[in-house]
């Protein structure tokens, strides 16, 4: 390695769109698919990447293997696997804590080694809402040791999360600027990390066992998410103050309401929650801000007997608390109170329900918001959303099931779901057993393997096209191809190699490599705090591999040890899988940081034995 590479006009270049990249992650002055966009066309504008390569990403393995492995996921989900899930687990769990709260996060550590982080993420929000609902359990000891084994269970398989996926692309295209006589680096198989990935599962789940879960029971409220099967309506009335029961106001013609829209009518002095209208033949739950409201004009509400009464009594409504008119609608099985959460994301952020117009396109009412444990009622609908606000809904369930297909907001509440397909789940299952063999046994490209299962899904019926389409998400897919070429600029400019071997002329004389890697380790996770487990693989994969060489060290070991602490950040709310937690189970910062702080320590350090180890026995041919 010569530690005396000079500094050029490229490296400058390079070192300073990573400078840009890190300050617009940082600051969110732009979104982070536009910021890796604008970094795609500066690299290929100054020819720092050739033009025929320059989109090279988006046709990437590990681009497509993201595609399959969200295309997979939202297959397995249609089957309805995830309810039957939490039906085994609840019976298998006999209702101690300690076992359920267990087999839980294992059996979620083994769905995240398949399928992105954040959709397992989404996929058991549900689960642990039904395991708090019948068990009492708080989700605030739910949720956090769920996430984690989330995290640490993507660590199984190549393709369990993005920094692993990217890899082994970052891998095959370091290999065009080795030292000549340098042994090239090998891609690694589908289940090379497995056995680090079982240590950091293990450790998770000890973590919380004995450490972990006292600290979340200590501060946990006694009341906070504990939601027991008939107690589903003092919940939201403890929580957000939402309480009482439904009732039907009949409109009378001496009512000041005649002519008003409803918009208009909510925003009267102590207006009830208005769920439901009725205006001759046109009955609608969530009706429009703009509906108006007429002479014999039945409005369904919701609040307490009292307040219902008052409203009644001034504004001339005759009141009644048989459902004559709104039954079917408010039949339990076909509407309801439900939370959901708002993920990073949705493009429901910066915007307010009225502009969004959530009762008009999708039937729902905004009822509630509750931010850093902060309960917003008034004025709801003009509060801008924001990401992890957890939003209480009314709605018809259906309605509520494909609105939340945009995946603009997770649903957390359990519900009756229409479009599962139950009759598939064989199919589904034998189609994801068989793709997990041709991985093991074959030779064959990760993304390949993976698209042999989804052609097989959509052949069988398990998942029809546009669904397919719509599991993609395109931020995702777009950040990643986006930033993939930033990585090879850094190699094939000798940026990667100056930093590197500046960093190696400064560090003390016979330091052991074992140093280095902690130090990488942890400059990784810094890295993943700010600019995103993505772009934090894509900056010090290569930086890595030259530091190793200039060191003496092993690059592979050194761009895995990278690759698995990009997703060591379990503090804080740019952890996608983070943010989607922090709103259903009231987490606030301090208490992230004290309990996933020291989980992240114990994170590195079993990273940075487990990757030695794995190296250790394979040098010896175990």
């Amino acid at each position: 390695m010569d530690n005396a590479l000079t500094l050029t006009n490229d490296m400058k270049l390079v070192l300073g769109l990573v400078g840009f990249t890190m300050a617009m992650f940082l600051f969110e002055r732009i979104r982070a698919d536009l910021v890796a966009l604008v970094v795609l066309v500066v690299l290929g504008i100054t020819g720092l990447i050739a033009p025929e390569e320059i989109f090279g990403g988006f046709s990437g393995n590990a681009v497509m293997s993201i595609i399959a492995t969200m295309i997979l996921g939202a297959g397995l989900d249609r089957t309805g696997a995830l309810n039957r899930l939490a039906s085994w687990l609840l019976r298998r769990g006999h209702g101690i804590e300690q076992r359920l709260l267990l087999m839980t996060a294992a059996i979620a550590s083994l769905n995240s080694s398949f399928m992105q982080n954040p959709s397992v993420m989404a996929l058991f929000m549900p689960v642990a809402s039904r395991l708090s609902s019948r068990t009492g359990l708080s989700m605030q000891r739910l949720l956090l040791p769920i996430a984690a084994a989330i995290v640490m269970g993507g660590a199984f398989t190549m393709v369990g999360n993005s920094p692993l996926i990217l890899l082994n692309d970052l891998l095959v295209s370091a290999n065009n600027n080795l030292p000549s006589g340098m042994a090239t680096l090998e891609p690694l198989r589908m289940f090379a990390p497995a056995p680090i990935g079982l240590a950091l599962v293990i450790a998770s789940l000890v973590y919380f066992r004995y450490v972990g879960d006292r600290k979340l029971k200590d501060q946990a409220q006694d009341s906070d998410g504990v939601v027991t099967p008939a107690r589903t309506e003092s919940y939201f009335a403890n929580t957000y103050g939402i309480e009482g029961d439904v009732f039907e106001l009949v409109v009378s013609a001496e009512s000041p309401l005649v002519g008003m829209s409803l918009g208009e009518a909510e925003a009267l002095h102590n207006a009830p929650l208005m769920l439901a209208l009725q205006t001759g033949n046109d009955t609608r739950l969530a009706p429009p801000a703009d509906m108006r409201i007429w002479v014999g004009s039945v409005l369904g509400v919701m609040g307490t007997r009292q307040e219902i009464s008052d409203f009644a009594q001034n504004q001339f409504l005759r009141m009644s608390s048989r459902l004559r008119h709104f039954g079917d609608l408010f039949n339990p099985s076909r509407a309801g109170i439900s939370e959901a959460v708002v993920p990073p994301t949705s493009k429901f952020i910066g915007k307010t329900a009225r502009e969004l117009r959530l009762r008009k396109q999708n039937g729902i009412s905004l009822l509630a918001i509750n931010r850093d444990k902060k309960v917003i009622r008034e004025n709801v609908r003009e509060e801008k959303l924001r990401a992890g606000d957890m939003l209480v809904f009314h709605s018809i369930w259906q309605d509520l099931g494909l609105a939340a297909e945009s995946r603009d907001f997770v649903v957390v509440t359990d519900y009756p779901k229409g479009e599962q397909r139950p009759h598939k789940f064989k199919i589904a299952m034998t189609i994801f057993a068989i793709t997990i063999i041709i991985a093991l046994t074959s030779k064959l490209p990760v993304a390949l393997t993976l698209m042999t299962g989804v052609a097989g899904m959509l052949l069988t019926g398990v998942l029809r096209m546009d669904e397919a389409y719509g599991a993609i998400n395109w931020k995702t897919v777009f950040l990643m191809a986006g930033l993939i070429p930033l990585g090879w600029a850094m190699d094939s400019s000798g940026a990667a190699a100056w930093v590197a071997g500046h960093t190696v002329e400064r560090l003390p004389e016979g330091i052991p490599i074992w140093v280095l890697e902690i130090a990488v380790a942890l400059l990784t996770t810094a890295f993943s705090l700010v600019i995103s487990h993505v772009g934090a693989t894509i900056v010090m994969v290569p930086m890595a591999i030259n530091l190793a060489l200039a060191a003496g060290g092993n690059p592979t070991a050194f761009a895995l040890i990278v690759a698995l602490s990009a997703s060591n950040n379990l503090m804080t709310a740019s952890n996608p899988v983070i943010s989607m937690i922090v709103g259903p189970a009231n987490y606030t910062s301090r208490q992230l940081w004290r309990v996933g702080g020291p989980l992240s320590l114990v994170y590195t350090m079993v990273v940075v034995l487990a990757v030695n180890a794995l190296f250790w026995w394979s040098a010896r041919g175990g």
